[in-house]
């Protein structure tokens, strides 16, 4: 595709790859002069201040910079190395080690070596059982479980189509709420005494009846003349009362001067 740039001599203007100095009149912010603030990329034609800081105060107050007394040196070292003074301990004595016994011609069985030397013949023995045979049992037929055969949920044969009668969900059906907002019901009705003048108001309470003769009366065999103390004069009467003491002082009401 030809370019509409004219041609100057053999060569055509494109454009540059990078920034030229010569197309700007002033370098501008091209060179970044070290700062004067802090410690890091500090102008060092400039005087640096004094800088303190709020450093934490360490856990030891005493620098690790040499071990010192630290180390426990042993008392059988010495600058000549560890001390050869002869040591005891409470250990037991050990076994001295036996020596071994070479072992004689009774301890050899020529007349075993027959099957490790020569051909032999397969050898049976009516040993018991070994235990270890009760754990490799093979399953019988009742072990495995066939697929079924009802159902649809069936895995070799044909399931024909299954229906079933469960209840009518609410989730995508035509009585389906989408909005979720509260119905008539969902609002409580204001009172009207509020707003408005109280009217007065009545209560139907049950009616009140006087009594009438209705009302259970004593009959004659309900009173007791005979007790009737207050009209006539009441015969004297008696009581075992509690004996007095002899010791107790009389009651003195005149005293005679």
């Amino acid at each position: 595709m030809a370019s509409a740039d004219p041609w100057v001599g053999t060569w055509r203007p494109h454009k540059p790859r990078g920034p030229i100095a010569a197309l700007y009149g002033s370098p501008g912010p091209k060179y970044a002069l070290p700062g004067l603030t802090g410690t890091s990329k500090h102008d060092p034609t400039k005087y640096k201040a004094p800088m303190f800081s709020f450093g934490t105060r360490h856990d030891q107050a005493s620098s690790d910079c040499s071990p010192g007394p630290r180390y426990i040196i042993p008392s059988n070292i010495t600058r000549g190395g560890q001390d050869s003074t002869p040591a005891f301990s409470l250990h037991s004595r050990p076994k001295e080690p036996e020596l071994f016994q070479t072992p004689g011609p009774g301890h050899y069985y020529p007349e075993h070596s027959g099957k490790s030397i020569f051909r032999s013949p397969p050898a049976y023995s009516l040993s018991g059982r070994s235990k270890e045979f009760t754990t490799n049992l093979t399953p019988g037929p009742a072990s495995y479980s066939l697929p079924p055969v009802l159902g649809h949920k069936t895995i070799v044969t044909s399931a024909a189509p299954t229906y079933s009668l469960c209840g009518r969900s609410k989730m995508g059906s035509f009585h389906e709420d989408l909005k979720k907002t509260p119905g008539p019901a969902a609002y409580k009705v204001v009172d009207p005494c509020i707003y408005r003048q109280k009217p007065p108001q009545y209560s139907m309470t049950g009616r009140n009846f006087t009594p009438g003769e209705t009302r259970e009366k004593p009959g004659p065999g309900a009173y007791h003349p005979e007790q009737v103390t207050f009209t006539k004069a009441k015969a004297p009467s008696f009581s075992f009362g509690l004996r007095h003491s002899e010791f107790i002082s009389p009651l003195i009401v005149d005293v005679t001067e």
